[in-house]
């Protein structure tokens, strides 16, 4: 299970509207499987249906983890109108089998909806996400 502040869930809602019809991407990072970070990264694909986290962007999170000796936890990008359930293109590029990959959907963007997932060699299962509240701290 992932946990998640309220506070950087609220903000990868924030992101993904933000960029809204593109897709926007980032990732979370943090200690045993709890995020307290977020990198707002840039989808170099300026695309509504695929991203990819900026190179430059990435490379420069990952040294700043090594640095705070914080882990990656998940990669988040948003589905502008589609469903939160990983694509044939996400499934294809998921080289990350450690990482929890978790979906914005903003099909319904009065109620957007995040789910997570682990996908590994082309298969997907359900990750459970806790939020953390004020009143349920890590």
């Amino acid at each position: 299970m992932l946990k998640i502040p309220k506070t950087i869930h609220d903000q990868m809602l924030a992101h993904a509207t933000a960029e809204a019809p593109m897709e926007c991407c980032g990732l979370l990072a943090g200690r045993n499987s709890t995020v307290d970070t977020i990198y707002r990264m840039t989808n170099a694909d300026h695309s509504p249906v695929r991203y990819m986290i900026d190179p430059k962007e990435q490379f420069a999170a990952i040294k700043e983890m090594r640095t705070k000796e914080i882990e990656m936890l998940a990669i988040y990008h948003s589905h502008p109108q589609t469903e939160a359930y990983p694509s044939a293109t996400d499934i294809r590029l998921a080289y990350y089998p450690d990482a929890v990959y978790i979906i914005v959907s903003l099909e319904n963007p009065d109620r957007p909806v995040v789910n997570a997932y682990r996908i590994v060699e082309n298969k997907i299962s359900t990750e459970e996400l806790e939020i953390l509240g004020p009143k349920n701290p890590a």
